[in-house]
């Protein structure tokens, strides 16, 4: 991932951020010296975002679709009230077991439940309303998750997309995964059930309310 943001600026925010928990930082150290791709990994910036939105929206159900080691799971079940319920959605058990051995580790362990398998079969599987949805996983299957997930947002709820911005390939879209970013983003943005709003963070995030 190459990033939008200068490295100084980004550096400077994290820095201007609340301190992330130490089994945060522990996922992270895990993952940035034993994962391949570790960037795709949240990290400290945006798992902070992800904590003030599910507390901004006095989220109690969180669904997460694309889980990897953890960091996003464990930063959004840290946010959520005593009773709150995070369902998070991962195709690769390799990815789950490590995300499983740092969530047996957090205080907020029984409030996640992961769904192995492909998504968009775990997803048709689930009950609805969640208050907020995070879609981090493939890129080319974007559409397909937002189109399920959207029914099992409730009205007012909110959904966030990761690397919309796709590290700028979305001004010249050349690979599968670039245009399948871009019809996305032109897909939500004329979806006259929703309106949103998108971030330079990091990679591009895009928020998504549900009318």
């Amino acid at each position: 991932m190459n990033p939008i943001v200068p490295k100084d600026i980004e550096k400077y925010a994290r820095t201007h951020c609340g301190k992330p928990s130490v089994l945060r930082d522990e996922i992270e150290a895990y993952t940035q010296q034993h994962c391949a791709l570790p960037q795709m990994m949240v990290g400290h910036l945006q798992g902070n975002l992800l904590a003030m939105l599910v507390k901004l929206t006095d989220a109690h159900r969180v669904l997460e679709i694309g889980l990897f080691t953890g960091y996003s799971a464990v930063a959004m079940a840290e946010a959520l009230p005593e009773e709150g319920e995070l369902v998070s959605c991962e195709i690769d058990p390799k990815h789950a077991k490590i995300a499983q051995g740092f969530i047996d580790k957090c205080p907020q362990r029984n409030k996640i439940t992961i769904k192995l398998g492909p998504a968009i079969e775990s997803l048709k599987s689930l009950n609805g309303p969640f208050d907020m949805i995070f879609i981090d996983a493939d890129k080319e299957s974007y559409g397909d998750y937002y189109e399920v997930a959207l029914g099992l947002l409730r009205p007012g709820g909110l959904m966030v997309a990761d690397n919309v911005l796709w590290s700028g390939a979305v001004l010249h879209p050349q690979q599968k995964s670039d245009h399948a970013l871009v019809n996305f983003n032109i897909r939500v943005l004329e979806d006259h059930r929703v309106e949103q709003v998108m971030l330079t963070v990091r990679d591009g995030i895009l928020l998504i309310r549900k009318k």
